[in-house]
């Protein structure tokens, strides 16, 4: 069984929800990087969201965007994510998303992506720039993988379109909050609830909100109505505000303790 699909099973017979942590690979070096992520899996996220650094992220607001232009200048790349991630995976049995942009997987090549992401012991796929109608063959280079396509729907999705999304998909839609880019705050939470509500009627697949999610306040008032919630410019915020590299996956630790509490109350 895939590891997303295990920890869903698993939380769901707790009653508890997913905490799903998006951080930028190499974010400020790959040294530092390699803790503050097995620190991550270790202190309460459920299902790890890796970011490939790219030099347009288009998705992302100006938190995530700076994160790839540190983690850039540190020297990494896809064939560097792959290193931290087949390290991790040597150290955690936390479920990994590689969150990315489809350019440089495409100039990867599709079939040798899928034998990496398989060696690695990724779970999934995000690839916020390849809609469904596109995706034929990357579904096709992964089809003897035990890896997930995750897809993304927006608040303005209709029905229609959100059937089209789950199909060929798995693990779990990711719900976007808002329009707009990543970012904290800004969020109004009854709105989000009664869309996440109405999505979480028709979808196959768990339901995970993010953009915007930030606090502990949040995650204790979104997880009712939903089965996991997204977090990741706050916790790439607190590497960007950081003095001392050593002090990040504390600091890290901390702040999803925080946001764990609040799911769990």
């Amino acid at each position: 069984m895939n590891r997303i699909d295990k920890t869903f099973a698993e939380l769901k017979a707790q009653n508890k929800k997913a905490l799903i942590g998006f951080l930028t690979a190499g974010d400020p070096d790959f040294e530092t990087s390699f803790e503050i992520l097995k620190t991550a899996c270790t202190s309460g996220i459920d299902i790890l969201e890796l970011g490939i650094p790219f030099s347009d992220p288009t998705c992302d607001g100006p938190v995530i965007q700076v994160a790839s232009e540190r983690a850039l200048k540190s020297g990494m790349s896809l064939t560097s994510t792959f290193k931290l991630a087949k390290k991790l995976r040597a150290e955690v049995e936390t479920p990994i998303v590689i969150f990315s942009y489809y350019n440089p997987l495409f100039k990867y090549g599709l079939d040798r992506l899928a034998e990496k992401l398989d060696e690695c012991g990724i779970d999934g796929v995000l690839i916020v720039d390849l809609p469904p109608e596109e995706a034929g063959p990357l579904r096709t280079a992964i089809a003897d993988k035990d890896v997930h396509i995750i897809r993304l729907a927006a608040p303005t999705t209709t029905e229609k379109r959100l059937n089209m999304l789950v199909d060929g998909a798995g693990g779990f839609l990711y719900l976007i909050t808002r329009t707009g880019v990543t970012g904290t705050g800004g969020l109004d939470h009854n709105v989000v609830a009664k869309h996440a509500t109405a999505v979480k009627a028709i979808s196959p697949l768990p339901i995970c909100l993010g953009f915007g999610i930030s606090s502990g306040e949040d995650t204790k008032r979104l997880a009712p109505f939903a089965d996991g919630l997204v977090v990741g410019s706050a916790l790439v915020k607190i590497i960007a505000n950081a003095t001392d590299k050593a002090t990040l996956p504390g600091k890290i630790r901390e702040k999803i303790i925080e946001l764990r509490s609040g799911m769990d109350e």
